[in-house]
Parts: structure tokens; C-alpha cells; sequence
């Protein structure tokens, strides 16, 4: 009898250290794909700080439209990390730097004239590119060098007020493209090439200035993406914060593929934009590059699910998975998981369809569009699917501190799931 009941308690702590090293092995891979995507993202834009380099110092509609292909290039593998936000606090409150949106571009240059800044930002269009000296939330300017350190310091989110985002992709963006006035036909931006021509035959004036925007915005995302990719590095803090505690790191996995599942994807950038039926709204609105953000959103999610990336350079970087480890206690759940992911991939895909076939993102959420709507509708409820099996996984592995937040344009407030 004794004999037995040792045999059964040896038995139970092998299972128990043989589950301990799984998800080891599982965090582990988690933050190789983090490090992967982020030095991906790091390289693509160095492309395109190439690109931009070449738009300053030739303006010409060649070298624009390359910028512009640099620019949609380098989303893809920076889109693919925003999984490790919500669950990762390194990520989350590094986040606003690079990706802040909706921007009020009246902030940055000029704008139409029948545009409205944000409501919320009481400075109403400032225009940065035109002002040497202005009064920003309280504070005397000196705009007169337009540097990173005026963009990073004194003007993001100045005063407290997200509606002040003046780095990261989205400033960039609309440098690019300008805005999007026209959402009945499949028509991003129409900055031309001539608002950076220096001298004789600049548009808009301050093409000087536009072109030092350009290039310090440029500069603080090779930074900032820089900065990252050393926190997932062997011995980088975000990496030391999900590896020092499997479990721990196995709650943040699932914290952050529920929260840009569900209040961030089907909630703020897909479903409120439908509500409004307002272009603006569109993650990518400048450049209607939406589709192919959803669709990177969604993938990354399933890179970590599935414990695989595919880098820039055709190679994989791949071990065990959250999947792997979910399928230990519950294989149903786990391919149930799966397919839902894939699922809304393929939701997401018909975005890229749609818009490949002249059928922009700003065009699905105008008014009346039924079949637009439907696409859409159909990533929302992808996402809310997914993100209740993600719900399932937490409880069956056992994790405390999975905490996904409720979203008030999908349902009446509270939070989905502890």
C-alpha cells in the first residue's frame, strides 16, 4: 500500500515538474517571437527611414510612392507584435509612442478647411509645420527647430490630451498621404510629392519644415522600435518578465491575445467605426491600408497561439506552444481555439479582398453599405468568438491575473472575464 501511494505521489510530481517545463518552454518561445517581430519591425523600418531619405532629398512622384510602399511594408511586422501589449505593462505603456491613434492632424500641418479637430483637444488645429512659437496647453512654444526631442517631449499627448499625437506611424502616415477626404471611391490620401520640394515649386509652403517633421518623426520610430527589441533581448525586462514566472507569463499571453481581441480590435477599431460610419475612425485612415492592419493584428495573435513567426527573411522561429499547453488539459478547447482564429483570419482576409477589388475600408462603413457592413460585422464577431474561448483557456489552465476589459461599444460596460 505504501508503495503504491509513493508510486502515485512520484507520478504526480513528475507530471507536475513535466508541466512546470512546458510552460517554460512555452514563455520562452513567446518572447523569441516577441524579440523576432520587434527587430522585424526594426528593420523594416529602416527601410523605410531609407525611403523617407530619399522622398527629402528628391522629391518626385517615384519616390513618394515608394515611401508610401516602405511605410504599408513596414506595418506588417509591427502590426503582428501588438499581441504583446495589455498583458506585457513594458509594451503597453511603450505602445502610445509609435501607434497612438486617432491623431488630430490639424496638430501636426495643415488641413482642410472644412476639417474639425478633434473635439477634445482645445487647441484646435494648431499646425506645427506653419508655427514657430505657440501656446500648448498652457506652455510658451519654441518651435523654431523641429527635432525628436520637440516631438517626444513637448508635444505627445501634451497637456495629458490623447488627441496630441505627433510621433509614430500614424504621424508618419499622414505626412505621406495627407488626409482622406474622398470615402466613396477607393482613394487614400493625395499629399503631393511637392509638399517636400525644397525652394521653387514647394506646395502648402513650409516644405522646409514638413521635411524636418518627416525626418524626426522617422528617427524617433527607429528609436523607439530600437529600445524595444533590446527589452525582449536574452536578458531584456520584458522578456525576464514573462520567463522568471511560467505561469505568470502564460497569463500575460492570454492578456494580451483577450484585451487586442476583444476591446481593441472588435470594439475601438472595428465595430465603433461601423456605429459612426466614420472614416476616421479606420485604423489606418490616411493611407486605407485598415484591411491589411486587421489582418497582421489577427496573425499575430495566432503566431503566439500557435508558437510560430514567419520573419521577414522566409525563416520561422517556432517551439511549444500556448496551444501545446492548453492541449494538455483540454484538446477540444485547444483546436476549438484554433479554428476560431483562423477563423477570423479569413474575416479579415475578405477585407484585403474586398479592398484589393476597389472596395476601400472607408467605403465598407458608409451608410448604406450592406455587404461592407457584413465583412466588418463578420471580423467583430470573429474576434468576440475568439475571445471567449480565450475566457475558457485561462480557467482551464488555471491562471490567475487574466483580466480582459469589457467595451462599452460591444456591450453595457463591466469586464468580460477575470
Amino acid at each position: 500500500m505504501l508503495r503504491r501511494l509513493l508510486a502515485t505521489l512520484t507520478t504526480l510530481a513528475l507530471a507536475t515538474a513535466a508541466q512546470a517545463d512546458n510552460r517554460a518552454e512555452v514563455v520562452k518561445t513567446y518572447a523569441d517571437i516577441a524579440e523576432a517581430g520587434y527587430q522585424d519591425s526594426l528593420t523594416a523600418a529602416q527601410g523605410l527611414a531609407t525611403a523617407i531619405s530619399t522622398l527629402i532629398d528628391a522629391p518626385s512622384e517615384e519616390s513618394l510612392t515608394a515611401a508610401r510602399a516602405a511605410w504599408r511594408f513596414a506595418r506588417e511586422p509591427y502590426m503582428q507584435t501588438e499581441v504583446f501589449r495589455f498583458g506585457n505593462p513594458i509594451v503597453d505603456d511603450w505602445e502610445g509612442k509609435v501607434n497612438a491613434w486617432p491623431l488630430d492632424e490639424g496638430l501636426i500641418d495643415y488641413v482642410d478647411p472644412g476639417y474639425f479637430a478633434a473635439a477634445e483637444n482645445e487647441q484646435g488645429t494648431l499646425n506645427v509645420i506653419a508655427n514657430t512659437h505657440f501656446t500648448l496647453s498652457g506652455k510658451e512654444i519654441d518651435a523654431s527647430k523641429i527635432t525628436p526631442a520637440l516631438l517626444s517631449d513637448v508635444l505627445q499627448e501634451a497637456g495629458q490630451n490623447e488627441a496630441n499625437v505627433a510621433t509614430g506611424y500614424h504621424a508618419i502616415e499622414f505626412l505621406l498621404w495627407g488626409q482622406d477626404l474622398i470615402s466613396d471611391a477607393p482613394q487614400a490620401g493625395q499629399r503631393p510629392y511637392t509638399d517636400f520640394v525644397q525652394g521653387n515649386g514647394c506646395t502648402n509652403v513650409n516644405c522646409d519644415r514638413r521635411a524636418a517633421y518627416l525626418q524626426a518623426a522617422t528617427d524617433l520610430l527607429l528609436s523607439d522600435l530600437d529600445w524595444m527589441v533590446q527589452q525582449w533581448a536574452p536578458s531584456g525586462d520584458a522578456r525576464l518578465a514573462v520567463t522568471d514566472n511560467p505561469n505568470a507569463g502564460l497569463a500575460a499571453i492570454l492578456t494580451g491575445m483577450g484585451n487586442l481581441s476583444y476591446g481593441e480590435m472588435a470594439g475601438q477599431r472595428v465595430k465603433l467605426g461601423l456605429i459612426l460610419h466614420d472614416p476616421e475612425e479606420e485604423h489606418d485612415c490616411f493611407s486605407d491600408n485598415t484591411p491589411e492592419s486587421h489582418y497582421f493584428d489577427v496573425l499575430g495573435v495566432q503566431n503566439v497561439y500557435l508558437g510560430r513567426y514567419r520573419r521577414l527573411d522566409g525563416s520561422e522561429v517556432s517551439g511549444p506552444s500556448l496551444k501545446d499547453a492548453l492541449a494538455e488539459k483540454d484538446g477540444e478547447l485547444a483546436k476549438t481555439l484554433a479554428t476560431d482564429i483562423d477563423a477570423t483570419l479569413t474575416a479579415t482576409q475578405a477585407l484585403r479582398d474586398a479592398a484589393a477589388n476597389g472596395q476601400s475600408y472607408d467605403m465598407m462603413l458608409q451608410a448604406g453599405n450592406d455587404d461592407g457592413a457584413a465583412k466588418i460585422n463578420a471580423v467583430v464577431d470573429g474576434l468576440v468568438t475568439q475571445s471567449r474561448a480565450i475566457e475558457r483557456a485561462s480557467t482551464v489552465l488555471e491562471l490567475a491575473g487574466v483580466v480582459v476589459e469589457g467595451d462599452e461599444t460591444l456591450e453595457q460596460g463591466g469586464e468580460v472575464f477575470k
